[in-house]
């Protein structure tokens, strides 16, 4: 028999699990030891630590993929089944798990790690990991135990880095053509608010960052995230982030909060990274009342589809059609709609909010990577004082 045997190794597993103290590598060897009645040699003993302390710190035999600078999600579907994308569409890898019971107690605990639990009563979590895999960069965790996944406990890591390019740094990478350069200076110059639309992974939050890099440095900016995402290239910005329920399901800290503490700081420009919730409301209400030049990213499918977005996200905290329709108008100017094309980002689109025939708003493209200049062109160039 191999004298690092599967049931030994449960064995230590579950003596961890009953251990109050740390599990460092001396308390690993111990139980090594202890289990094994002192008959391994010290070349079995450290076959056994590396596995358990690799199961035991960081996200286990995840971590260096995660430590890729390129890798923007990690899948997990089974233990023999694992995927990444570096940008350029989902990869299958060589990581595997010993078993299913592996994949679950990683699952569990990272559930622990991000202050949330994963068992059979609660079988599923969405949570942060804002320090695995390395201190500058967040994880977003969501976790499904079976049998609501069907072929074993699922993982899905999504990487977020943080986002310090400038609109030089994305012009190079050709995510907009030279002649939007002054166009998107002037939107932050003069004051507009906008919001950033698109899918996940499209860019929205890189190119919100390098906007906020061209916000006069005598300014005061005030983010507000889930997790500390934007990482501006400016001399004064305050970052927030939210906080989830811990295990009891109590201290949970929303943005809706953030945004009203965010309003007390003096802002003068006042940023949500992804509005997603009520919190709109206090959004556009902070917006109505003198904080120009403010901004957001909102998820999207394209410029015309967010009023009927902010719709749906304005009704979850009470604001009808015809409200939410005059709040926006006063408060949002510009709309920006980026978009992935393999392995690119693009700005795909700009559009002016406006009013339609009936009273309600309507986004009127200004510009479009495909076709150029838009009806919207003149009134654009016009807000921004280069008409």
């Amino acid at each position: 028999m191999n004298p690092i045997s599967d049931e030994l190794l449960n064995r230590v597993r579950i003596r961890l699990a009953d251990t109050p103290t740390p599990h460092t590598p001396e308390v690993i060897v111990d139980l090594v030891r202890s289990e094994s009645g002192g008959v391994l040699g010290d070349y079995d003993i450290l076959n056994a630590l590396r596995t358990l302390h690799t199961e035991l710190n960081g996200a286990g035999p995840l971590d260096d993929l995660l430590a890729d600078r390129l890798v923007t999600d990690v899948f997990v579907n089974s233990p023999n089944d694992v995927w990444i994308d570096r940008g350029r569409g989902n990869e299958k890898t060589n990581i595997r798990f010993a078993d299913e019971a592996a994949v679950r107690r990683l699952a569990q605990r990272l559930a622990s790690a991000a202050g949330r639990r994963l068992d059979e009563a609660q079988p599923w979590i969405d949570g942060w990991l804002p320090h695995i895999g390395s201190p500058h960069i967040g994880v977003r965790l969501h976790a499904l135990l079976s049998p609501l996944a069907a072929d074993g406990t699922c993982i899905s890591l999504r990487v977020l880095r943080p986002a310090s390019h400038t609109l030089e740094d994305l012009l190079t990478a050709g995510m907009f053509p030279p002649e939007l350069m002054g166009v998107l200076d002037g939107i932050v110059q003069s004051r507009l608010s906008y919001l950033i639309t698109g899918g996940t992974g499209t860019g929205k939050t890189t190119l919100l960052s390098a906007l906020l890099g061209r916000v006069p440095h005598t300014e005061r900016i005030v983010c507000v995230e889930d997790v500390n995402e934007l990482s501006p290239r400016h001399p004064h910005v305050v970052r927030m982030s939210t906080r989830a329920a811990n295990i009891e399901g109590v201290g949970e800290i929303n943005l809706r909060a953030l945004v009203r503490h965010a309003l007390r700081m003096k802002p003068d420009r006042l940023i949500v990274g992804e509005v997603r919730g009520a919190e709109v409301i206090d959004l556009l209400a902070a917006l109505n009342t003198g904080h120009e030049g403010g901004a957001g990213t909102l998820h999207a499918n394209s410029p015309a589809e967010v009023p009927a977005r902010m719709e749906a996200l304005a009704a979850l905290g009470a604001m009808g059609r015809d409200a939410l329709h005059s709040q926006l108008k006063a408060a949002v100017q510009v709309v920006l709609h980026v978009r992935k094309t393999g392995t690119r980002r693009l700005l795909a689109d700009i559009g002016i909010v406006d009013f339609n025939a009936s009273g309600h708003i309507t986004v009127s493209p200004a510009w479009s990577h495909k076709t150029g200049q838009g009806p919207a062109w003149e009134t654009l160039l016009s807000q921004i004082g280069r008409s």
